[in-house]
């Protein structure tokens, strides 16, 4: 498997080509979560969030990234678990409403 740098670059660049908006790669290893990274981008509408998901899987999934799980129940939130690094692929009203990155940045740092 490629390293976590270029793992991460290929996930924003895949959500970039494919129309993903507003994206945001954020490192949170110095705090209490489960990941290092988490991925967070915004759909123009749910069957976009569907769209880039996919695209997701069937580029990366050929370099060796291991998909461990993934929550595809809502199309205004979907979320993939990579083990390192966790990706949210949200709709606009969704990702104000949740706001993730206040959350995560409110997060403890790691003792």
């Amino acid at each position: 498997m490629a390293d976590t740098q270029q793992i991460l670059d290929d996930i924003k660049r895949l959500l970039e080509d494919k129309k993903g908006e507003d994206i945001q790669v954020i490192d949170v290893r110095e705090k209490e979560y489960l990941v290092d990274f988490v991925v967070i981008a915004t759909a123009m509408a749910g069957k976009h969030s569907f769209a880039l998901l996919d695209f997701l899987k069937t580029e990366l999934k050929p370099k060796g990234v291991e998909f461990y799980a993934t929550d595809e129940e809502s199309e205004d939130w979907l979320i993939a678990d990579l083990g390192f690094v966790m990706v949210h692929i949200f709709t606009q009203n969704h990702r104000n409403k949740f706001n993730l990155e206040e959350f995560l940045q409110g997060l403890p740092k790691k003792a």
